[in-house]
């Protein structure tokens, strides 16, 4: 259902398609770097240090989720000068599109991306070696990262939502509660295999920033009663 965003959404209209792939180029380039740092770091260190180690992978994660957000922050001055470019080309002087739906195409720029490498490391080991489970872990690991992978892809689409929206409106604490939302969500991931411990969390947040996001969109209790009634 995550990817279907971009079929019913996105698709028909080629500017948007053009801002998603932007959007998913930025999320790549801020996951290349911080690989990149997590790497030299790991190669630098002892190998043989389990704790340092783990410490390092720790610093990694936290490291690519502040990236991931400095660099949606870029996409956001970017799309701000391209509005402008594009209301000085239009005839009406008006944008074809909007800065909310630039949000929400770019959030779903990040979350398809995000989801695209999430389900390349998911078939990665699903070929092997090895029988899930077979020392007695659990055996919902594929089960689970398919639903962690689906709720990060909801979720980059109502961060990017609320990220917008608090540069639109210097709402500061905006921005900090989404980097505060990705930083948990992402570390609730160490709590692994007790995935209750980050799939409920995540479906938590995930919740929250869909209700925030569309109250800070222009909807209400009102427009989602209709919607559901089908009374358009």
């Amino acid at each position: 259902p995550a990817f279907g965003l971009f079929l019913f959404t996105i698709a028909r209209d080629p500017l948007r398609i053009i801002i998603l792939i932007a959007g998913a180029f930025f999320w790549l380039v801020s996951l290349l770097l911080s690989s990149l740092i997590w790497f030299i770091a790991v190669k630098v260190s002892d190998p043989q240090d389990e704790r340092l180690q783990k410490g390092l992978l720790i610093f990694g994660v936290m490291f690519s989720v502040l990236l991931q957000e400095a660099f949606r922050f870029l996409y956001y001055k970017l799309l701000r000068k391209a509005i402008e470019g594009l209301v000085a080309l239009s005839e009406d002087g008006c944008s074809p599109i909007s800065i909310q739906q630039m949000a929400y195409v770019a959030g779903v720029g990040f979350g398809l991306m995000s989801g695209a490498f999430s389900m390349i490391n998911l078939l990665a080991d699903a070929l092997g070696p090895g029988t899930v489970g077979i020392h007695g872990d659990s055996q919902l690991y594929f089960l689970t990262s398919a639903f962690m992978t689906m709720v990060l892809i909801f979720l980059h689409t109502f961060w990017g939502i609320l990220f917008f929206h608090g540069c639109e409106h210097r709402r500061w604490w905006e921005i900090a509660a989404v980097v505060v939302m990705h930083l948990t969500v992402s570390g609730s991931s160490f709590c692994n295999p007790l995935y209750v411990g980050s799939l409920v969390p995540s479906y938590m947040l995930m919740a929250a920033a869909a209700a925030w996001a569309y109250l800070l969109s222009g909807g209400s209790a009102q427009n989602l009663r209709r919607f559901l009634l089908c009374k358009f």
